[in-house]
């Protein structure tokens, strides 16, 4: 199929791609990568009446270090993050994470800030930002919004941003000294979507979790966080003992749904199982 007819800009500069989302708002849709946009358009899933390509807009694509915050623009290309030596230094989850996602061809057009704003419930990038707690910056003509990733997905598809607003970067707290990561995931192809992703990150003081996080995607409408599992893990050792408690605690925790790929059941069972190897590679990592 080919898509509905559409308008198309090219905006020049950050103001006037605002500008136009201001003026087009519902009706219309920011292009960056084009790589969940384009097919749904084709499919007829989505039909903007105007298109606003955002590729030429200058300052969008940066990778800095700002303080404290490793500082990614939405323009930054998934092929340019997991090849960062800046991202593997600050956020070395999301270089982890990106080993798992989609194709090379894919990731050289992609953008972080088009995956979150697509927001796909079974994506990894959501479940690594919202694992960091990492910030999403948004902007309109009227002016900015910093909105925690926590609180950016809100459902299957479905974000925080206004019609009149677009993402413009995203703020991940650099990874402090000592701290473990992982990131597990389990699909059923190399490169598809999954069917169930762990995101996690340790930090250990006196042989001992000061703090965890772990985030899920692909078991219900967003990414979130598993705060049972990580208060369970506050102030013990991160050993097999408790990381099997961990692993059983985040099986409880969620509610997927069944598909055809698999029933809740098995959902439930292959998240403890990537619970386990997550925590055990995260606790690894920091010791």
């Amino acid at each position: 199929m080919k898509p509905a007819a559409f308008d198309y800009v090219r905006p020049d500069s950050l103001g006037e791609a605002l500008q136009a989302l201001s003026r087009h708002r519902e009706n219309g849709k920011i292009l960056a990568g084009g790589q969940s946009l384009v097919p749904m358009m084709n499919m007829r899933v989505v039909h903007p009446e105007v298109l606003i390509d955002i590729n030429r807009v200058p300052g969008l694509d940066g990778i800095r270090v700002d303080g404290a915050e490793l500082v990614v623009g939405a323009l930054a290309r998934h092929s340019r993050l997991l090849e960062s030596d800046i991202v593997a230094k600050h956020c070395p989850l999301m270089v982890e994470a990106y080993h798992h996602v989609a194709h090379k061809p894919i990731r050289n057009r992609g953008t972080l800030g088009g995956n979150i704003s697509h927001a796909d419930p079974a994506s990894e990038m959501p479940a690594v930002l919202v694992a960091v707690a990492a910030t999403v910056v948004v902007k309109s003509a009227a002016g900015e919004r910093r909105i925690a990733a926590a609180d950016f997905f809100t459902g299957p598809m479905q974000t925080a941003l206004r019609a009149d607003e677009m993402v413009v970067e995203i703020r991940v707290p650099v990874a402090p000294p000592g701290q473990g990561w992982a990131f597990e995931e389990e699909a059923n192809r190399k490169g598809d979507f999954a069917m169930a992703a762990i995101a996690t990150t340790v930090l250990l003081k006196g042989g001992k979790c000061e703090r965890a996080a772990l985030a899920v995607a692909g078991m219900g409408d967003h990414a979130t966080r598993l705060p049972a599992v990580e208060a369970l893990l506050a102030g013990k050792p991160l050993d097999a003992q408790q990381i099997g408690a961990a692993a059983a605690a985040a099986r409880k925790a969620v509610d997927p749904s069944g598909s055809y790929h698999a029933d809740p059941e098995y959902k439930r069972d292959l998240v403890a199982a990537l619970v386990e190897r997550a925590l055990q590679r995260a606790a690894a990592r920091a010791r």
